[in-house]
């Protein structure tokens, strides 16, 4: 198999510092936080920039100065999330594609998000797809329904996006698909056999999912984005959360990728 790629989705736009006390906010602690991702075994972190106060903010500025700042510290992947929050707009979710970063999220379809709408016409995806494109930005697509890989096969079609691709499962969110290990083998099966992915497990979906991937030759998000709890009852970190996996491909007997190496397997 592959070594494993071992993504960091540290902080993500809906998660509060009243929830999650270790959560970074700040781009100094991003990318501290980004930095001791890196030093446990990380190749990637995905990243959603706040206001000072919390609030999550698509300001490509922001996130100028958070990718600057992690890659004075070290060469992980810096990945920005063109997702945004729900209520974003598509001015606001695009602009950190305006940084040019080696890769981006791109999502491929609306669903339900917990009680909200996340909203990703067709309109939006060609546009995200077509800035990506033009900046040679890798995107990573972001699957949360089955039907979004269809979505993303379309936009090959059309010229927007190019092959190899590389899928994100996002599984276990209220509203979307369930994260069984039946889901994932039909997401694994349905997507060109040159692609590769990763699985994003949701709550306490996110170890049993990880584990299934270690062991199915795809890769690992983990992150308080997605997760907060380290196990019942007991709130995680991030460096704790990649320490988990880091751990657990050692049992299972599968290496962990560098950002260098994470590079080459993501064609980038």
């Amino acid at each position: 198999m592959e070594k494993l790629i071992i993504t960091a989705a540290i902080t993500g736009a809906e998660v509060t510092r009243e929830q999650q006390p270790n959560l970074p906010i700040t781009p100094d602690e991003i990318a501290e936080e980004a930095f001791r991702c890196f030093l446990a075994g990380a190749s990637i972190v995905h990243i959603h920039a706040r206001k000072s106060d919390g609030t999550p903010t698509q300001d490509m500025e922001v996130y100028r100065e958070i990718k600057e700042k992690i890659e004075r510290k070290c060469n992980i992947i810096v990945q920005p999330s063109t997702g945004g929050a729900v209520w974003h707009s598509i001015e606001e979710r695009i602009q950190p594609l305006y940084i040019n970063p080696e890769m981006a999220t791109l999502s491929t379809g609306t669903c339900n998000f917990g009680n909200d709408i996340f909203a990703n016409p067709q309109e939006y995806m060609e546009k995200f797809a077509m800035e990506m494109k033009n900046r040679g930005i890798k995107p990573e697509i972001e699957v949360f329904e089955r039907g979004m890989i269809e979505n993303a096969l379309r936009l090959v079609k059309k010229g927007l996006i190019s092959p190899p691709l590389h899928f994100d499962f996002v599984m276990g969110l209220k509203g979307a698909i369930p994260a069984t290990i039946e889901n994932l083998v039909h997401l694994k099966n349905a997507i060109p056999s040159d692609a590769t992915w990763t699985v994003a497990g949701i709550g306490p979906a996110q170890l049993p999912m990880a584990a299934h991937a270690i062991l199915m030759g795809g890769h690992v998000r983990v992150g308080l984005e997605d997760n907060i709890y380290f196990s019942k009852g007991e709130l995680a970190t991030n460096e704790r959360l990649v320490e988990r996996v880091v751990t657990l491909a050692g049992i299972l007997g599968r290496e962990i990728a560098t950002p260098d190496e994470a590079r080459k397997i993501l064609h980038l």
